[in-house]
């Protein structure tokens, strides 16, 4: 006999259907891509980076690198928010701005998104380069102690010494520079993707003056709160952040009330993990910590 379950677990990521969804909250329009497991083991919440949308989870034309249709195909629900500022909320962006405003908003948009489908045993958050932040508040708030876990990538407290050599040089060029840190090696990505123009989407000019003030200040003080386990992971090629050893045990050592913090490094990543040819390896062992989880909180 053949359960339902069973049935998602045949499916190949390019059979996998995703919706796209406009809910309106508080006369804000927010924006998610959503793909269903028949009976999900758990709902994973993707959370994407800066200068993009939740088409980083989707790599165009590589279905089998799809966050969104590989993991409904492993029996995971997937939503992939449009961060706040981003996609049918742009216009909206400096009035949303302020953090606990971000927070309710992605909070009712996954609700109302997910309204009365099933979430196996609840929600993790996987997040990405400057969704991080967001990721982190959210677990870190009074709603984050229900959440399986989380997953952050890409991220950091201090910068790689070579991004910081190429964010300062003056002259023109900055974002060619940019575009280097984050999209080397380029042997590492699918030639359609490589760049991130397939992906690309005007940022918030929030994030501008948010993220430094994160990083200093923000970044531990939140971390020390969030009670729920925690998976870093820095691709092997990372050129944003720094990644040597003592850079990682002050981030994993900020993560004082977590009951576990497990630190990963991605091999034959860059910043992008998502998107590059080892983001199917990447995926795959985000969702067995995520079944782990699953199996601690029954």
């Amino acid at each position: 006999m053949t359960t339902s379950a069973d049935s998602d677990l045949v499916r190949l990521p390019h059979e996998v259907p995703i919706s796209s969804a406009v809910v309106d909250i508080d006369g804000v329009p927010m924006s998610a891509k959503l793909a269903e497991a028949a009976d999900p083991r758990a709902v994973i919440v993707a959370i994407h980076g800066g200068v993009t949308t939740s088409a980083y989870f989707d790599c165009p034309g590589h279905p089998r690198l799809s966050l969104l249709r590989t993991a409904p195909a492993l029996g995971f629900t997937v939503i992939a928010i449009d961060r706040p500022g981003y996609g049918s909320s742009a216009p909206h962006a400096a009035d949303i701005a302020p953090a606990a405003r971000r927070v309710d908003l992605t909070y009712a948009l996954i609700e109302q998104v997910l309204g009365s489908r099933p979430r196996g045993a609840g929600m993790f958050l996987l997040a990405h380069s400057a969704g991080c932040e967001l990721a982190v508040r959210m677990a870190a708030d009074e709603r984050g102690a229900q959440l399986l876990g989380i997953e952050l990538a890409g991220t950091g407290r201090e910068h790689h010494p070579e991004a910081v050599r190429n964010l300062t040089a003056s002259g023109p060029g900055r974002g060619d520079r940019l575009r280097e840190l984050l999209w080397r090696p380029e042997n590492l990505y699918p030639a359609e993707v490589f760049g991130g123009a397939a992906i690309a989407s005007p940022g918030p000019a929030y994030e501008a003056t948010m993220m430094p003030s994160w990083v200093a200040h923000d970044f531990p003080r939140l971390a020390a709160t969030v009670r729920v386990p925690v998976r870093f992971t820095v691709g092997a090629h990372e050129k944003v952040w720094r990644t040597d050893s003592l850079a990682l045990a002050r981030i994993t050592a900020m993560f004082t009330a977590a009951p576990r913090v497990l630190l990963n490094e991605q091999v034959d990543a860059g910043h992008n993990l998502s998107m590059g040819h080892s983001a199917t390896a990447y995926h795959l062992a985000v969702m067995s910590f995520i079944e782990e989880c699953v199996i601690a909180r029954r």
